[in-house]
């Protein structure tokens, strides 16, 4: 069987984040697909998650209970137009949905992990409360399979 796979057409593995899909740009999400999603899998989460910030571990997005059919998320993708049965949590900004990466100016690259996590569970069960740390943690028990892809942006 196929492992989890997660890819961007716009960012190549280890390689930089267009400007567009950051607060320098237009702040939109990234595209991404996946694949090889596996047996018993009842939904998705996806996290992006930044290790270099100055605070420790920054988390700009979480999705989940996105449905285990789906095979990724198109760029701009925002509660505004959104797809089937899948939620956002607040970001570390305090806002939910998406926030770009935006790492302090001079403080050289910092590297953007973009976690995806197959799930046992059809639903988090989150309120509209949640965190993605939240997320995180109410998927760990249930995890069958994850995946990531790293990305890098400096300012």
């Amino acid at each position: 069987m196929m492992p989890l796979m997660l890819s961007s057409p716009a960012i190549p593995p280890g390689g930089q984040i267009p400007q567009q899909y950051t607060c320098d740009g237009s702040d939109i999400s990234p595209p991404l697909a996946w694949s090889g999603v596996p047996n018993g899998t009842r939904s998705l989460a996806l996290l992006i998650e930044d290790p270099d910030a100055p605070s420790g571990v920054f988390r700009h997005w979480a999705v989940f209970d996105i449905p285990a059919g789906s095979r990724g998320l198109n760029a701009g993708y925002s509660a505004a137009r959104p797809a089937t049965g899948l939620r956002e949590a607040r970001n570390d900004f305090g806002t939910p949905g998406y926030g770009g990466p935006c790492p302090p100016k001079a403080h050289g690259p910092h590297h953007y992990h973009f976690r995806l996590f197959a799930v046992s569970r059809p639903s988090l069960n989150l309120s509209s409360a949640a965190t993605a740390l939240d997320v995180l943690n109410a998927a760990q028990p249930y995890i069958l399979a994850r995946t990531e892809l790293v990305g890098t942006y400096q300012r």
